[in-house]
């Protein structure tokens, strides 16, 4: 590559994104390949982290009862602190591959918006995002699709925060996402399931490395 690659890797929780993320990073370096990986919210990295961590605790309230302006801030803080870091990595011609990024806010904090103001709050974020804090442009969002059902059920083992809690919260987030994926340049939608199931990681796997290979060469 003669210049960096920034790639995102997103969907609602339990999708896979991690998991996905590490078997990348596997196989990039077996194709001696130079890449970076990052994932937000960086929760215990920066004040804006410990911000997010507490409002998905529940300490602020319920979903209905957080202003998604206000938390927004928060996540976008977050990311413009990793700025310098991300264009670095981009200006040195490495891929970079972060899980979650603006599409995650747009996704999440607009699903228990009103339909009718979720398109202005999509463009306070864009401008946000991309005009105030000046944040690098992905080249490709990798949408993870999955039932929020069988999403939730892969997080139920821990202690699930107040979006993975809330079914009804991941039904709309996903449908934004599905929305997103039509409406906004370069995304590509990889199902994650097959009658119900989780489609064996190595399968997800082989599709994303064949995603990645048509944008890298």
């Amino acid at each position: 590559m003669k210049k960096g690659l920034f790639i995102i890797i997103d969907g609602i929780d339990g999708v896979g994104k991690t998991t996905q993320i590490e078997l990348l990073k596997q196989s990039l370096a077996s194709q001696g390949l130079v890449w970076e990986t990052i994932s937000f919210p960086r929760y215990d990295d920066n004040l804006y982290g410990k911000l997010i961590r507490r409002y998905l605790e529940g300490e602020f309230g319920g979903i209905e009862k957080v202003n998604p302006y206000l938390i927004a801030l928060a996540y976008a803080g977050d990311r413009a602190l990793a700025k310098p870091l991300i264009e670095n990595w981009l200006q040195s011609g490495k891929l970079v591959i972060a899980n979650r990024y603006v599409s995650s806010s747009k996704a999440h904090l607009s699903a228990n918006l009103e339909e009718g103001k979720r398109e202005d709050f999509m463009r306070w974020i864009d401008n946000l995002e991309y005009e105030t804090n000046e944040m690098p442009k992905e080249d490709l969002t990798i949408l993870l699709n999955v039932d929020p059902k069988l999403g939730q059920e892969n997080v139920s083992g821990g202690q699930p925060d107040i979006h993975e809690h809330n079914l009804k919260h991941l039904e709309q987030a996903n449908r934004i996402y599905l929305e997103l994926s039509k409406a906004e340049e370069n995304w590509v939608v990889v199902n994650c399931e097959i009658d119900g199931k989780m489609r064996p990681k190595e399968d997800i796997h082989k599709d994303l490395t064949a995603i990645l290979e048509s944008k890298i060469i």
